[in-house]
């Protein structure tokens, strides 16, 4: 696609609003991006990220669509929940959510506590549950629900990731009801599942990158813009729905 016609008002999300949560770096914020560049206003959360939540706001703005950024912990069930309404209200609406937050807590089974536990099924399960609720509760026909996974969810190549796996999977569960219970609404749910992906979590150049990119059918790391790119395809997608999309250079094969 010519890059020139991204902004231009025939763009593929002209006149949509969207909010993506966790969306000041990484794949959220490439997201934004890419969703801007498609022409939909854009709202993103963060919770210790307001500088780097700021220049993806001013980046929206370059593009010349409107963004703002919230402040919202995805484990506070208010917080969670209350991002989509002040979205709605910041841009007038709400047609697409991506639910990008989430956290990784790797380690072997018996090392994990309860707080461990409470807090990423709190933020990777409660919360996407929560916003994708109120989300639906705002919606209009051609709303547009998209939740990032994970390649854990297809296959978990070694031990230590059981704890994250289970959250991740059960994000599968609620996809797939979402479709069935929304659809005669017009709204569409899918999910994405990013492989090894290069981010300031984990980057391509890490201590155990190698290792990763070896679990890859490609050998390489994924690009947030790769992924962002599989979400703004679904975002425009009218008849794709309770689907699994991998974006994630052969992990599963």
């Amino acid at each position: 696609m010519n890059t020139n016609s991204l902004t231009h008002p025939s763009a593929l999300l002209t006149g949509r609003t969207a909010l993506v949560t966790g969306g000041s770096r990484g794949i959220g914020a490439a997201t934004a991006l890419r969703l801007a560049r498609e022409g939909a206003d854009v709202a993103l959360t963060y919770v210790n990220g307001k500088d780097a939540a700021e220049d993806v706001v001013r980046a929206v703005e370059a593009l010349g669509r409107r963004a703002v950024a919230l402040r919202a912990d995805s484990a506070d069930a208010d917080e969670a929940a209350g991002s989509v309404e002040r979205a709605a209200q910041a841009l007038g609406g709400l047609d697409v959510l991506v639910n990008n937050v989430g956290l990784g807590v790797l380690g072997p089974l018996e090392s994990l506590s309860l707080t461990d536990v409470d807090r990423l099924l709190a933020v990777n399960v409660r919360g996407v549950f929560l916003t994708s609720q109120a989300a639906a509760s705002r919606m209009p026909e051609g709303g547009r629900i998209i939740t990032v996974g994970s390649c854990m969810t297809q296959r978990v190549p070694g031990p230590g990731g059981t704890l994250y796996a289970m959250s991740k999977s059960a994000l599968i569960g609620l996809t797939k009801a979402l479709a069935r219970e929304l659809g005669p609404r017009g709204i569409t749910a899918n999910i994405v599942h990013p492989g090894p992906i290069d981010t300031d979590m984990n980057p391509a150049d890490g201590p155990y990158a190698d290792g990763q990119s070896a679990l890859t059918a490609l050998n390489r790391f994924g690009t947030a813009d790769e992924v962002a790119s599989t979400v703004t395809y679904l975002a425009g997608a009218s008849y794709v729905t309770g689907a699994e999309f991998a974006v994630d250079g052969g992990h599963a094969a």
